[in-house]
């Protein structure tokens, strides 16, 4: 039972099973352009939630939400469904299958078998694509890879039912109206202005203030939690943000591929130069997390090392603010 399904890779995985799934529906939308409608770019910081021993830091949305907001605008429906019991998730997805439905799934990172290695840690929302059973072993499209691959029945169940933050519980999600036409132009506004007004939020756990708080709390870690633990945070900052997610670099990246294709779009030449400056942007949060990772190696260990990482996050900060504000204006 293999279905006609076509598999791309894509930079994010939420991204690509999004536009993986539209277009075996017949809507051709490229990844840039879901992640752009859906609001993609986000942050959040939240200190009081603990993940692999470290503060909760995310440069995306809620599993789920890019998908869900780049449907709603584009008059797309979704069809989700969670199962409390793992055997009622498999005959639902085998009964998606007989459908000739692909169907998403949200799974934990830990426990899958074609992972690398060093990519393995527990991390819930992840995505990909079933489109097949073959052999007793699920067809798998998972678009952060550039092949497909299988998982048993146990394999798949395991990842389905991942225990910690944010607990797939056999989710899975499709697809099920897409109307000939869509909006576009209005998605897209609709999208921008949300990204605008999540990222310059007033409250302090969202947006560039979030940033600026996680910024200034780096040398208070060193100075209150030592060395290891501070070293620890850190890694866990640009792992969420370069690893698990895509999350800093990449989403700008992405972002600014949306901006390109949306001036076209729109006839808007400033949002091309915007794309410009988001991908700068990105271009520092890479250069930010090599240098996190120079000192999580212990590659570099001068007095004030926490104090300049402090600074630089304050400074993309104070960039990102500039950004969403002239956005805000252009659209």
């Amino acid at each position: 039972m293999k279905l006609n399904f076509e598999h791309h890779q894509t930079a994010h995985c939420e991204n690509g099973v999004a536009s993986n799934l539209l277009l075996n529906k017949g809507l051709k939308l490229s990844e840039p352009m879901i992640f752009g409608i859906g609001s993609g770019l986000f942050f959040v910081y939240l200190p009081f939630l603990k993940v692999n021993f470290a503060p909760g830091f995310s440069y995306r949305p809620m599993p789920g939400a890019i998908f869900s907001k780049a449907a709603k605008r584009l008059g797309i429906k979704i069809k989700r469904e969670k199962f409390s019991n793992p055997k009622d998730a498999q005959k639902a997805l085998e009964r998606n299958l007989e459908q000739n439905i692909p169907t998403g799934l949200q799974v934990g990172v830990f426990n899958l078998t074609y992972f690398p290695e060093e990519y393995k840690f527990h991390f819930n929302a992840h995505n990909l694509v079933v489109y097949g059973k073959e052999d007793g072993k699920f067809l798998i499209s998972d678009p952060v890879m550039d092949y497909t691959t299988s998982l048993s029945e146990a394999e798949l169940e395991k990842v389905r039912y991942a225990k910690g933050a944010l607990p797939p519980k056999g989710h899975m999600y499709y697809p099920v109206y897409v109307p000939e036409n869509v909006n576009l132009e209005a998605a897209i506004k609709k999208g921008i202005k949300d990204t605008c007004k999540n990222m310059l939020a007033p409250v302090p756990l969202i947006g560039v203030k979030a940033m600026r708080w996680v910024a200034k709390s780096i040398p208070k870690w060193a100075e209150k939690k030592g060395t290891k633990v501070t070293n620890h945070y850190l890694g866990q900052l640009i792992r969420m943000q370069e690893e698990i997610g895509t999350g800093g670099g990449g989403f700008r990246f992405i972002y600014g591929a949306f901006l390109q294709e949306a001036s076209v779009i729109l006839k808007n030449d400033e949002l091309k130069e915007l794309s410009k400056e988001i991908t700068a942007i990105g271009d520092l949060w890479r250069d930010f997390a090599v240098d996190i990772a120079r000192v999580y190696k212990n590659r570099n260990s001068k007095s004030n090392i926490y104090n300049e990482l402090s600074k630089t996050m304050l400074h993309i900060a104070d960039l990102e603010e500039a950004f969403y504000k002239k956005l805000r204006k252009a659209i």
